[in-house]
């Protein structure tokens, strides 16, 4: 929630052969192809833990955008004192501010269509929820709500965020990786009324939308369908996930982790989590492996339930990035030269493209050999 969406440019790592790894079905595989020109991240402070700078720009159009969020904001918190604009896109705003003595966080939905509005009103819920029933990690406490404007004001919590992008392009430090997955851990034994969350992902309706669209093939289809149908047939339970448990969602505090960005929080297959992180730690090797022991723990129906969220999950993430890569090739060239050793946006996409696909084939053979043991 707090996390900037921005990348950042770094000098090239050297090459190196993409390395993943975890148990008997996720090992790397022979031949696997290196991926040159990584690009290095600089560890910034986190966006949570930045002295507030008090200027936010009303004027011209977008200027009334944000007078139309910040009227939205004080409809329900009229203490709520704007301060500045943390981040801004085409689908939503969140503004800093204070609200008495408290530094708040609010939350306001430009992008009204149907998906959206659906998105903020379960994480309203969410936050409800948490109110009288507190998950085992930290999370910010809710001050005020507005399912109908998808407007949400939360506690400003202090701490770094774990990552600044969606997939890190370096390592992180391991005590940021346990502490990431020892709060993973705590979420997905967390047993909440069943009725507060739902189930947010159809797996059988998403295997299918992904099939059509040419994203996995039939054999893919077949064996994802196998696998769902055997986890139904051993009447395998539901487990309660995050549902984007990416490090950019992890706030890092010496108070423990903190946990933002609940809109797909509810009830999964056991090891979405999971199968999340492992696919946003690629430079990682020695983390995905403990990942994938930890999935596969609990026995062979633990081990297809994650397979099968890593198949979508990657899916997911594939399309995501062809996506960026098509926006890169239509943006027009950048106006300063990059500097020696640095890798454009573009470039820095296809470079993720190929590692997405690389893990995918990875995935895809631990699923054919999960399929051959049935």
């Amino acid at each position: 929630m707090y996390a900037a969406s921005s990348s950042v440019s770094a000098p090239v790592r050297p090459h190196r052969t993409l390395q993943a790894g975890g148990g008997p079905y996720l090992e790397a595989g022979r031949g696997t192809a290196p991926v040159p020109g990584a690009v290095r991240a600089r560890r910034l402070p986190g966006i949570a833990a930045q002295p507030l700078s008090g200027r936010i720009d009303l004027s011209g159009p977008q200027g009334a955008q944000l007078r139309t969020a910040l009227a939205s904001v004080q409809r329900i918190c009229p203490e709520f004192a704007p301060v500045q604009v943390l981040r801004r896109s085409g689908r939503s705003v969140l503004l800093v501010g204070t609200t008495g003595r408290t530094t708040a966080v609010a939350k306001v939905l430009l992008d009204h269509s149907p998906e959206w509005r659906e998105r903020y009103r379960h994480e309203i819920g969410a936050y409800r929820a948490f109110v009288r029933h507190r998950p085992p990690v930290r999370v910010p406490r809710l001050i005020a709500a507005d399912p109908e404007n998808c407007t949400l004001v939360v506690e400003r919590m202090a701490g770094r965020v774990a990552a600044l992008q969606r997939h890190p392009v370096e390592a992180p430090p391991r005590p940021d990786v346990r502490a990431a997955l020892g709060a993973v851990c705590r979420v997905n034994q967390w047993r909440p009324p069943a009725e507060l969350f739902g189930r947010p992902l159809d797996y059988a309706s998403r295997i299918s939308r992904y099939h059509e669209l040419g994203l996995l093939t039939d054999r893919d289809l077949g064996d994802l369908q196998k696998l769902l149908h055997g986890l139904a047939v051993a009447g395998g339970s539901w487990q309660f996930n995050h549902g984007d448990a990416l490090l950019s969602n992890l706030l890092l505090s010496p108070a423990g982790p903190v946990m933002l960005d609940w809109e797909h929080a509810g009830w999964y297959l056991p090891g979405y989590d999971l199968a999340t992180l492992w696919t946003v730690l690629g430079d990682a090797p020695a983390a995905r492996s403990q990942i994938s022991r930890l999935a596969q723990a609990a026995g062979p129906a633990a081990r297809d339930a994650f397979l099968v969220n890593l198949m979508l999950v990657l899916t997911r993430e594939i399309r995501m990035s062809e996506t960026a890569v098509q926006r890169s090739m239509l943006a027009s060239a950048p106006t300063q030269p990059l500097p020696v050793g640095a890798l454009s946006t573009g470039e820095e996409q296809r470079l993720l493209l190929r590692r997405l696909h690389d893990d995918c084939g990875l995935a895809r053979r631990a699923v054919r050999a999960a399929v051959g043991t049935r």
